[in-house]
C-alpha cells in the first residue's frame, strides 16, 4: 500500500470514528435528555402510623391536636373510605408489595416476609430511585432465645448486645433499601427500644433524652436532606411505632391533654361523632351513632358512670398518653414537611399518611400480657416495668399499658370494633396523599373511591412508569390510584377480601359480609353478617337472614380467594 492509501485509509477510520464518536455522544446526549426527564418523576414519602384510631387526627373528627396531618388534608386529598389487613404485619406487607398478605406469607402476624417476593422498594431502586427506610419493619420472624431468663437478659438490654434479631436477609436493607434506621420487631419501648438497628447493625445504647417518635423524625428529616442532594428521585418509607402501645411519651406532652378525657369514653365517642357529621365526614342517616351498651359491644360493657373515682382518673391518663403520643408524632411529620419544602422537593413529593389498623383494644392487663417474647421486664439500669392494672408510673419508661377495648371503640368512631377485627373499627383508615405538583383536584378534596394500602404500590409504579417484574412473582392484587389523583374514577374489579387469624371479610359494591375473630382457644370460625353499607355504614343491622342468597354468593367468593391466596383455614360450623 502506498502512502498516500495509508494515509486515505487512516483518514477513512478516522472519519469512522469521528462518526461513531458522534453517534456515541448522541445517544449519551439523547440518554442524558431521557434521563433528566426520568427524574423529573416525583418522589414517594409514605408514612404509617401504628395502631391509630380512625377519628385520632383533627381531619377525621378527632379532638387531639394534629395540624401537619390536618394542613395535608387540607391541601391534598382525604380519603373517607380506604381499608388495611386489620394487624401490623400484614398490611406493611400489603403496602410493600402491592399485594394480599397470604400470597406473601404474611398471612398472620410477626413472620418472615416472603424472599421470592420483590417489594416496592427494590422495584424502585432498580428503577434508579434512592430508597430509605425509617422505623418500624415487623417483617422479619423473631427468633427469641430458648431459655426465658436468657431471652429477658437480651430484651432487657443487659447481655448478647450484637446478637442479631431474626435472619439478616429478610431485614429491610436486605429488601432494597439503601438505608434502615428503625425496629426490626414490632413492639418496643419507646425511651430505650429493643431490636433497634442501623442497616444491620444492632444499636447498643441511645441518649438519655431519646424518644422514638422524635428520634424516627429526626432521622427522615436527615435522610430527605441527604437524598434531596442528588438527582434522582427518591422513596422513603417512614413507619412510626406510635401510637402502638406501651403508652409512652414525654411528659410534656402528656400534661397538654390530662384531664382532656375526665368525661369518659362515651362523651368522647359522641363528640367525636358530632364533630364528624359537621364536618361533613358522614351523614348520620347511613352512618347511625353506635354506642358501648349494645349487643355488640365490648364484653362485658363498662359505663364510665360505674367506675370509681380512681379508676376514672387512670383511664383518664391513659388516653391522654395515647393523644400525647399523636401529638408528638404529627410534630414530626411537620418537621419532614419542613425539610421537603426547605429542600425544594415539597411541590413534586408525594406524601401518603395511612395507619396499619385500628386503634388496639389491648390493656396489657391479664393473662398473655407479662414479660417474655417482645416484652421486657426490667429497664436497662434494673428498675422494674408494671404490668397490669396498677400503673403508678403510666407513660414512662417503667409502664407497660395499653388503651383498652373501651377507648380503642372511641378511637375508631364511628366504626365498631378495633384492630385485628374485619370490622371497620380495624379495617378501615384514614388515608391522605399530597402532590402539589401533580394532582389534578381541588385542594381539600375528599375521595369515597374504595381503596387498599396494597394500592399504593401500584400507584407509585404508575407515577414512576416503572414495570415491576412478573416473572415467578405472584399477582399483584391491588390497583393503581393514579387516575384518582388526576380527577377521574377508578373502579375495583375484584372484590376486597379480608382474612386475619380467623376474622374475615368481603366488600362488593354496596355490601359487605364480615364475621368477627374467634376466642383465642377457638378452632371455630364466628358466623357471617351482612350490612348494607350504602345504609348501614356503621354495620349495625345484620341483613343475613334478610339475604341468604346475597350471602351464600359472597361466601362462595371468599371461600374460593381465601383457597387461592393459602389463608389459615379454620373449621367452618356445620
Amino acid at each position: 500500500m502506498t502512502a498516500n492509501g495509508s494515509i486515505r485509509q487512516l483518514g477513512s477510520i478516522g472519519k469512522r470514528a469521528a462518526a461513531l464518536a458522534f453517534s456515541a455522544a448522541l445517544w449519551l446526549h439523547s440518554s442524558a435528555v431521557a434521563q433528566a426527564a426520568a427524574d423529573e418523576r416525583p418522589n414517594f414519602v409514605v408514612i404509617m402510623a401504628d395502631d391509630l384510631g380512625y377519628s385520632d387526627i383533627g381531619a377525621y373528627g378527632g379532638e387531639i391536636e394534629t395540624p401537619n396531618l390536618d394542613r395535608l388534608a387540607a391541601s391534598g386529598l382525604q380519603f373517607t373510605n380506604f381499608y388495611n389487613s386489620s394487624r401490623c404485619s400484614p398490611s406493611r406487607a400489603n403496602l410493600l408489595t402491592g399485594r394480599y398478605a397470604h400470597r406473601v406469607g404474611m398471612g398472620e402476624n410477626g413472620g418472615s416476609m416472603s424472599l421470592e417476593v420483590r417489594t416496592v422498594a427494590e422495584e424502585l431502586r432498580d428503577a434508579r430511585y434512592r430508597t430509605a427506610m425509617v422505623g418500624k419493619w415487623h417483617l422479619t420472624r423473631a427468633t427469641p432465645l430458648k431459655d426465658p431468663a436468657e431471652h429477658l437478659k437480651w430484651i432487657n438490654h443487659q447481655a448478647y448486645f450484637d446478637r442479631d434479631f431474626g435472619d439478616r436477609n429478610t431485614y429491610p436493607a436486605a429488601r432494597g433499601f439503601e438505608t434502615h434506621y428503625g425496629i426490626v420487631w414490632g413492639v418496643s419501648s419507646y425511651f430505650d427500644p429493643f431490636s433497634l438497628v442501623e442497616g444491620f447493625e444492632p444499636v447498643r445504647t441511645v441518649p438519655k433524652d431519646f424518644y422514638l417518635t422524635d428520634a424516627l423524625s429526626d432521622r427522615a428529616v436527615s435522610d430527605i436532606e441527604k437524598l434531596a442532594r442528588d438527582d434522582q428521585p427518591f422513596f422513603l418509607y417512614l413507619a412510626y411505632t406510635a401510637p402502638h402501645w406501651p403508652l409512652h411519651a414525654p411528659e410534656s406532652a402528656i400534661a397538654k391533654y390530662r384531664g382532656r378525657y375526665d368525661g369518659g369514653w362515651e362523651k368522647l365517642q359522641q363528640e367525636r361523632y358530632a364533630r364528624q357529621v359537621k364536618l361533613g365526614l358522614i351523614d348520620p342517616k347511613v352512618t347511625p351513632e353506635t354506642s358501648l351498651t349494645g349487643d355488640w359491644a365490648p364484653h362485658p360493657a363498662k359505663p364510665w358512670a360505674e367506675l370509681s373515682p380512681a379508676e376514672r382518673a387512670h383511664q383518664s391518663e391513659k388516653m391522654a398518653v395515647h393523644a400525647a403520643m399523636i401529638d408528638v408524632m404529627d410534630a414530626g411529620i411537620g418537621r419532614v414537611i419542613d425539610a421537603l419544602e426547605r429542600t425544594g422537593k415539597f411541590e413534586n413529593t408525594v406524601i401518603v399518611f395511612v395507619s396499619d389498623n385500628g386503634a388496639s383494644p389491648e390493656t396489657m392487663d391479664g393473662e398473655g400480657y407479662q414479660p417474655g417474647y417482645d416484652r421486657h421486664s426490667k429497664t436497662r439500669d434494673g428498675r422494674k416495668i408494671h404490668y397490669g392494672a396498677q400503673q403508678p408510673t403510666l407513660g414512662s419508661d417503667t409502664s407497660m399499658a395499653g388503651i383498652g377495648p373501651y377507648w380503642a371503640n372511641a378511637a375508631n368512631t364511628p366504626w365498631r370494633y378495633w384492630k385485628a377485627e374485619a370490622y371497620d373499627g380495624g379495617i378501615h383508615t384514614p388515608m391522605l396523599v399530597s402532590w402539589p405538583k401533580g394532582m389534578k383536584r381541588k385542594a381539600g378534596a375528599r375521595v369515597d373511591t374504595l381503596g387498599h394500602v396494597m394500592d399504593i404500590a401500584p400507584t407509585f409504579y404508575e407515577l414512576a412508569n416503572v414495570k415491576p417484574r412478573t416473572s415467578g412473582q405472584p399477582p399483584i392484587d391491588g390497583v393503581s390510584l393514579a387516575p384518582v389523583l388526576a380527577g377521574k374514577q377508578v373502579s375495583r374489579s375484584e372484590p376486597l377480601f379480608f382474612e386475619h387469624e380467623g376474622s374475615r371479610a368481603v366488600i362488593l359494591g354496596d355490601w359487605k359480609l364480615v364475621a368477627r375473630a374467634p376466642g383465642p382457644r377457638s378452632e371455630v370460625y364466628a358466623p357471617w353478617s351482612l350490612y348494607n353499607l350504602k345504609q348501614d355504614r356503621s354495620e349495625t343491622r345484620d341483613m343475613i337472614a334478610r339475604e341468604p342468597k346475597r350471602a351464600a354468593k359472597l361466601i362462595k367468593l371468599w371461600n374460593e380467594w381465601s383457597t387461592e391466596v393459602k389463608a389459615r383455614q379454620r373449621r367452618e360450623p356445620t
